[in-house]
């Protein structure tokens, strides 16, 4: 069989595994020859063949979460043959900083198509890396998501008024891998039916030899009246209690029927928040007590937060108008808070076998938010995936080592032999002339604003909300100039979207804004940059770039954080408070730790923010550093042997333990029970 004949038998194959929507006239460009917009086409053969198996041959995975942040923007891209709609580039964000004159004449523009825009924030880039590494480590697995039409938000600062969030707009048509299926499904409702489209997008492995297919879900559809057409247009819509509820019961309800309707054999349904808890709901439909405790033994979930907001309710009234009478009898078992509440974490809880919080301070915290369930809570602490995280540059040195970090492609655990290398002052000056050139990738992409790689770089980016306090370093702006002024200018970057009705978050933005702009007379000393519309590839140089990662939560509230895993893999050093994934990183020398510590065996309150005494704590903090980095880089002259860079060798091993590596192979033993 030549070779025409070999890659027409692949497509024909695929399209039997994969009914494409209009193929012929849209995606038989991207599909052939062997390749899936550019990648090849075996792997996903292999993983739908594989899927279809039946349980006993290996146990499959369901991940099911209502955000992926995947980095399709720079990771395993995919390529389509067709004119990118411009809706899908990564268009113009403003900036506001203390020099004015420049916000006013130039914006950042980028002509890069942006990642698939179904994630918020964190929560999202978890399940990304997630799935990433499950191909990677080539388990049989398919995720489940929802495709919002209209993404998350656009966001644009407005002096005076903080954070205005604007509505999105983006083509699923053209997105380079994201196909249609033919493939219709309906959930059936008390008083409707909802209809879905599924879609479908290929998650590959690094070494792009595996995949695993995450299923998108889609409401917008003829079949559906106008109203329920919108409920797959914004991730997070919290307005409105009856969208709200609507968008969970498609993921879980509409994921357990898309799963069968693909024919997929799962053995293990892994609920990535409360979210998708209405999966359990369907799948014991017809059940009898027996047979839905032994269908309890299939579902496991992950918690995420131990923040009050983040645990859903409803009220049983409303969920009792929507779903069947059989249905609701379960949530009302499973889930019922009080006379008039449904909690969605309960339910999760009671319906699950295993539960999992996602660090060890997290699991404490469960312990005294749900007592009754503190034998059954274990923990696995987060990673980040090592690939897409780690920059090119920093993976190029680790490849000169080979006797050091062998195979670390493969095994990224392996940096844990950096401090090997702490006496090799060849390693000591290619690691800080790496990181100078990813510094300098920021400085590049902020040349109007005169940044310089010389210079000590702050950053504070992710999620803005009361208890991650961004505001902090800005509480005494005359203290930072003093510090400046004693050791040496400073660059601080900010960057985070908080949610579109979260108005504390507001309040914090504008609170930025307004300090920002009365320090326009200290540019030369204190230089501070508000991005807008952080996204992962804007995460990806900040990560790998700025000289301190700035991650000051309230203790005990961040349950895990991952923006500052991903620094320490490039070296960057942390100034942190004692909170999440950090508490288990306290005796690894990965910077200065600072602030309020929670009392042992006491969950204190969200609203007493501690900042005044936890600026001062910071600020201490910032001078340390900003004395050690000054005696380390003296502009451009830098002392190899400097204590700096002992701490940004530890960084890199410490990273060895907050990868999604590690996290699988503990979810494995811990949660999955698969060898």
């Amino acid at each position: 069989m030549g070779v025409n004949e070999d890659t027409l038998q692949l497509q024909d194959e695929f399209l039997s595994l994969a009914a494409v929507d209009n193929f012929e006239e849209c995606y038989s460009r991207d599909i052939k020859d062997g390749l899936y917009f550019g990648l090849p086409l075996q792997p996903i053969i292999e993983a739908e063949k594989r899927l279809r198996m039946p349980v006993a041959s290996a146990k499959s995975i369901a991940y099911f979460s209502m955000e992926y942040g995947l980095a399709s923007s720079f990771y395993n891209c995919l390529v389509s043959s067709r004119t990118a709609n411009a809706d899908n580039k990564i268009q113009e964000h403003e900036v506001f900083s203390n020099y004015r004159l420049a916000d006013y004449f130039f914006t950042l523009k980028s002509n890069k198509i942006m990642d698939l825009p179904i994630y918020s924030g964190g929560l999202g880039v978890l399940a990304g890396d997630t799935i990433k590494t499950m191909a990677d480590y080539r388990l049989p697995a398919a995720a489940i998501g929802i495709l919002w039409n209209t993404g998350y938000f656009r966001q644009r600062f407005w002096f005076k008024y903080g954070q205005v969030p604007e509505e999105m707009h983006w083509d699923p048509a053209t997105y380079p891998g994201l196909i249609p299926l033919k493939n219709k499904i309906k959930i059936s409702l008390k008083f409707e039916d909802i209809y879905l489209r599924l879609w479908k997008y290929y998650v590959y492995s690094y070494d792009r030899s595996s995949v695993v297919p995450l299923i998108l879900l889609d409401s917008n559809v003829e079949e559906n009246n106008e109203k329920v057409r919108h409920l797959t247009d914004q991730l997070y819509r919290s307005d409105n209690s009856w969208i709200k509820l609507m968008q969970r019961i498609i993921l879980g309800m509409g994921g357990i029927v898309a799963l069968k309707e693909l024919k997929y054999n799962i053995d293990i349904f892994h609920l990535n928040e409360g979210h998708a808890i209405f999966a359990f709901v369907e799948s014991v439909k017809g059940l009898d007590k027996n047979q839905i405790e032994e269908m309890r033994k299939h579902f496991v979930y992950t918690c995420h937060t131990p923040v009050e907001a983040g645990h859903d309710r409803f009220f049983s009234e409303d969920l009792n108008k929507i779903i069947k009478k059989e249905d609701y009898e379960v949530v009302d078992h499973f889930g019922r808070e009080k006379s008039w509440i449904i909690n969605l974490t309960m339910l999760s809880m009671k319906a699950a076998s295993k539960i999992n919080a996602v660090s060890h301070s997290h699991q404490k915290v469960m312990h005294l938010q749900f007592p009754k369930y503190e034998d059954r809570i274990k923990y696995v602490t987060n990673g980040v995936h090592s690939h897409t995280w780690i920059s090119d540059r920093f993976m190029s040195l680790f490849k000169q080592y080979p006797g050091v970090f062998k195979d670390i492609q493969a095994n990224p655990m392996i940096l844990s032999r950096a401090g090997e290398l702490k006496k090799d002052l060849k390693f000591r000056e290619s690691l800080w002339q790496a990181h100078q050139a990813n510094k300098e990738d920021i400085c590049g992409f902020l040349s109007k604003w005169g940044l310089s790689k010389d210079v000590l770089t702050i950053c504070w980016a992710r999620r803005v909300a009361a208890y991650k306090r961004p505001s902090m370093i800005m509480q005494d702006v005359d203290r930072l100039i003093e510090i400046a002024k004693e050791y040496g200018p400073i660059q601080i970057i900010f960057a985070g979207k908080a949610h579109p009705k979260d108005n504390l978050g507001f309040t914090f933005i504008n609170e930025m804004l307004e300090r920002v702009d009365k320090l326009n007379g200290v540019y030369n000393l204190l230089k501070i940059i508000m991005l807008e519309n952080y996204d992962i590839s804007l995460a990806k140089m900040l990560t790998s770039g700025v000289d301190i990662w700035l991650n000051n939560p309230l203790p005990p509230f961040e349950a895990s954080g991952t923006s500052g895993m991903k620094a320490i893999l490039n070296g960057v050093i942390q100034v942190s408070t004692l909170d999440g994934w950090v508490a288990e990183a306290a005796d690894k020398n990965i910077g200065k730790i600072f602030g309020y510590r929670s009392e042992e065996g006491k969950l204190s309150s969200e609203e007493d923010l501690h900042m005044p005494d936890d600026s001062k704590a910071l600020y201490a903090a910032l001078e340390e550093m900003a004395g050690l980095y000054y005696q380390t880089n003296n502009k451009g002259t830098v002392d190899l042997p400097s204590r700096w860079i002992d701490i940004m060798i530890d960084c890199l091993a410490a990273g060895a333990d907050f990868n999604t590596y590690r996290m699988l192979d503990d979810y494995k033993r811990i949660v999955w029970n698969i060898p």
